[in-house]
């Protein structure tokens, strides 16, 4: 059976695209063109009503992260907040996870996956 093969763009609209391009590139180093790592993709439609990523947001992005503590202190002294819940998120089996916005309110997940 012919079948999708991985992500092949994320495209979604902005007030200032090229604001934003530059964000995304300065903040967590992803330029418009992009080979990524081999990794694990998750694609999954969430209810209507969850309280994963904020109500008023069709989407939120997961971006797979090699050093989870450094980008954190990174994106905290570029003045980004940063949200953290260890307790709740945070697994052996699933890996490490935080959570910050765009400068437009976008949610993003960073996820470092646990050590194979």
């Amino acid at each position: 059976m012919a079948k999708a093969t991985g992500i092949g763009g994320v495209f979604f609209r902005a007030r200032d695209t090229k604001a934003l391009a530059a964000w995304y590139e300065t903040h967590l180093g992803i330029p418009g063109f992009w080979t990524q790592q081999g990794g694990l993709t998750i694609f999954s439609p969430f209810e209507q009503a969850t309280t994963y990523f904020p109500a008023d947001r069709q989407w939120m992005i997961n971006f797979r992260v090699d050093d989870l503590d450094a980008l954190i202190a990174r994106l905290k002294s570029a003045g980004i907040a940063v949200e953290t819940r260890p307790d709740e998120w945070d697994t052996p089996e699933t890996g490490r996870f935080a959570r910050i916005a765009d400068p437009e309110g976008n949610p993003i997940e960073l996820w470092q996956p646990p050590e194979e």
